[in-house]
């Protein structure tokens, strides 16, 4: 069970929940989904999910978008995670998925610069395996265009989203450890 800070520190509403799933997974909470324009966000003083921003007509998110409980990155939010998968599902969906790989991106915003990496992860259940166990297995067409999803979404908001690279499950590994070391030195109640 998760041993880190009881509140909430912008992981997600199930804080309690650990990252790691076993056997190789992740906890995946499901904020935006597939096609939706309109992005949520979990407001923990409510404890429910909230309207964030309204897309301009025509763009939506092409997969499910959402966070790792019990993570931290280095925008102060849990970290960011793409689930990779034809389907969409609803905002609040915990899913178990595997890491297949990390879009690597700085942004800018207000002459701010930060990391603001994205994971790529395909969901599991007992009786679905995964279609991928590596991003360079995704159509590069698919991963070009996810990063131009970004481009345009940060630009609208003002910011500036650079795509610096690829890279496969080990780095999205160590994006995991990171971000639950961050998660668990946070004092408790920030």
């Amino acid at each position: 069970m998760h041993s880190g800070p009881p509140s909430d520190s912008g992981s997600g509403p199930l804080i309690h929940l650990p990252a790691r799933a076993g056997r190789g997974l992740v906890h995946l909470i499901v904020d935006t989904p597939r096609g939706s324009s309109q992005k949520y966000k979990y407001d923990p003083e409510l404890r429910s999910f909230r309207l964030s921003r309204v897309l301009p007509a025509g763009m939506h998110f092409p997969f499910d978008f959402g966070s790792i409980p019990s993570t931290v990155g280095a925008d102060g939010d849990g970290l960011d995670v793409v689930l990779i998968s034809e389907h969409s599902s609803f905002v609040g969906c915990v899913f178990e998925a595997r890491l297949i790989g990390v879009l690597q991106a700085e942004q800018r915003e207000g002459g701010r610069r930060l990391r603001n990496d994205r994971l790529l992860a395909v969901p599991v259940t007992p009786v679905n395996a995964p279609l991928w166990r590596h991003v360079r297995e995704l159509p590069r067409r698919m991963l070009d265009e996810l990063e131009q999803f970004f481009v345009g979404y940060n630009r609208i908001h003002g910011r500036q989203f650079e795509p610096l690279g690829r890279q496969g499950p080990a780095a999205a590994q160590r994006l995991l450890a990171a971000g639950m070391k961050l998660f668990q030195s946070k004092p408790s109640g920030t």
